[in-house]
C-alpha cells in the first residue's frame, strides 16, 4: 500500500520518528486541493502516538479539501543543515500518512485542543488554559489525523555517524 524506502540505510526507526514528531513545532500538511492541485499548508500540531491533532478555521480551503478526500500526509523537518562545500544538506525529516477527520464530539475536541495548548504553553496554568479555550470554543475546529504509515529519513552522513561511534 505504501512505498518502501529506497535507501533503507537512511531510514529512521519508529522511536526516532516519534521523537522528531514530539519535539517539532510545525510541519506541512498536504491535501488534495482544488482542481486536483496538491494543497500543502504549514501548521502547528501535537503528536499523540497514533494521531496528530491540528486546529483551524471552520471553513476554507483546508476543510473543503478534507471533506472531498480525507487522505493526507504531514511532513516535519527536524534538521536541514546546509553543507556548501559538499553541495548537500544534512537533513532529517519524518512523513506521516493517514486520514483526517473533523472532530465534532465536544469531549474529543476539548481533549485535542488541551493537548495542543499544553504543547505550546506548557506553563500556562490550568485556569488560563480553560479560559482561553472557552473564549474561542464556538469558532474552534479541531482535526485528527489517524496515522496509517510513518516514515523518516536522514542524510547518509548522519546515518553513518550512528554506525561509527566518535565520528
Amino acid at each position: 500500500m505504501f512505498r518502501e524506502m529506497r535507501r533503507k540505510s537512511q531510514a529512521l526507526s519508529f522511536d526516532e520518528c516519534a521523537e522528531i514528531l514530539n519535539r517539532g513545532t510545525s510541519g506541512v500538511l498536504a491535501l488534495s486541493g482544488d482542481n486536483q492541485y496538491p494543497y500543502a499548508v504549514p501548521l502547528s500540531y501535537v503528536y499523540d502516538n497514533t494521531k496528530i491533532y491540528f486546529h483551524c478555521a471552520q471553513e476554507g480551503h483546508k476543510i473543503d479539501s478534507i471533506l472531498r478526500n480525507a487522505k493526507a500526509s504531514f511532513c516535519v523537518i527536524d534538521q536541514d543543515q546546509i553543507i556548501p562545500e559538499k553541495y548537500t544538506t544534512y537533513f532529517r525529516s519524518v512523513i506521516a500518512f493517514g486520514t483526517i477527520r473533523i472532530l465534532h464530539d465536544s469531549e474529543q475536541k476539548r481533549t485535542a485542543i488541551e493537548k495542543l495548548t499544553q504543547k505550546y504553553v506548557p506553563n500556562g496554568g490550568i485556569s488560563n488554559l480553560k479560559q482561553a479555550i472557552d473564549q474561542e470554543w464556538e469558532g474552534l475546529c479541531m482535526l485528527e489525523m489517524a496515522i496509517k504509515h510513518l516514515t523518516g529519513k536522514e542524510a547518509i552522513e548522519l546515518a553513518k555517524r550512528k554506525t561509527k561511534p566518535g565520528v
